[in-house]
């Protein structure tokens, strides 16, 4: 395959409610096969919805009636790697011939059941679930609702002759994450955010140029209108008169750091670039971060790609 088809979905999830999003996400990847997309890339935490609730309700008081209860409902609504909702996912991915990087809740299967990660599963439209990349360091107040994930799933995967990885926020900011993909031949990088373009401060851009590769970021869509009204602090944001929580701001660069399609903030929709091998190999004549350009007789990566605890 010398090109490949890279979509990216700027939608609202219906937030809390796993079985509503799983039908948003299977009608996406229904429009993105009819639009001959080959890969489909969604928001962090797409499935099902990012805490947003937690730097807007104190979420650091310790043993609080209501952030206890709050987190047992976000706790609900979150997913196991093997469970029906991925599975109803990876079900569509074949059934459509459209390969996924969804980001999702992961609730532990076995051992960390009082747990959710952050996680980016990748879905191959053949084989399935392939990857399900825990975020390594959740930021700031995410860590009271978040479990610090590890590198047994920090890799890239062949689609077609094109190799993709993918990170979640602010760990694209994590330079040896990063060097650990490129060390790992990744063509194409998914970063994936909650939902705005000004927290992403640059980094599509500058992982295109560092890695001489194409880089998607996708960022989601959430208005308090999306949160259902029995969440535990709904009716408190409401009256405090939170309304747009995130606008988008979606985009795929090229690896001479060109935006090639964007989706503007507020807007729901799938954009999509055609990504061709010729501009991998012209961006890398003069630059190729874990080829000509390394220096492995000076620097030593180790990557310990292991499952942190039991669970998986």
């Amino acid at each position: 395959m010398s090109t490949l088809h890279l979509g990216i979905a700027q939608l609202r999830p219906a937030w809390g409610d796993k079985a509503r999003t799983v039908e948003i996400i299977t009608a996406a990847v229904a429009e993105a096969a009819a639009r001959d997309i080959d890969i489909l890339a969604f928001s962090e935490t797409f499935l099902s919805g990012y805490p947003f609730w937690v730097c807007r309700t104190n979420g650091a008081a310790f043993d609080d009636a209501r952030q206890a209860r709050a987190y047992a409902q976000f706790m609900e609504s979150s997913v196991e790697i093997g469970g029906a909702e991925l599975a109803l996912v990876s079900e569509a991915a074949r059934d459509h011939g459209v390969s996924v990087y969804l980001g999702v809740n992961e609730r532990g299967s076995r051992s960390g059941r009082g747990t959710v990660w952050c996680t980016l599963v990748t879905i191959d439209a053949e084989r399935g679930i392939v990857g399900a990349h825990r975020k390594l360091m959740p930021t700031h107040d995410e860590r009271l609702v978040w479990g610090i994930g590890d590198a047994q799933d920090l890799r890239c995967h062949a689609f077609g002759g094109f190799r993709v990885g993918g990170l979640n926020c602010w760990e694209n900011w994590m330079s040896h994450a990063r060097a650990a993909l490129y060390e790992d031949g990744e063509d194409i990088h998914i970063s994936v955010w909650p939902g705005n373009e000004a927290v992403t401060k640059g980094l599509p851009i500058f992982a295109a140029q560092e890695g001489r590769m194409w880089c998607a970021s996708v960022c989601g869509l959430l208005s308090l209108s999306d949160v259902p009204e029995d969440f535990e602090f709904y009716a408190d944001l409401l009256v405090e008169g939170l309304d747009s929580i995130f606008a988008g701001g979606s985009a795929i660069y090229d690896p001479g750091q060109a935006c090639v399609v964007r989706l503007e903030p507020g807007v729901e929709g799938i954009a999509s670039a055609l990504i061709d091998k010729a501009s991998l190999y012209q961006a890398r004549q003069g630059f190729d971060q874990s080829g000509h350009y390394a220096r492995p007789d000076i620097f030593d990566l180790s990557i310990h790609r292991r499952r942190l605890g039991r669970d998986g």
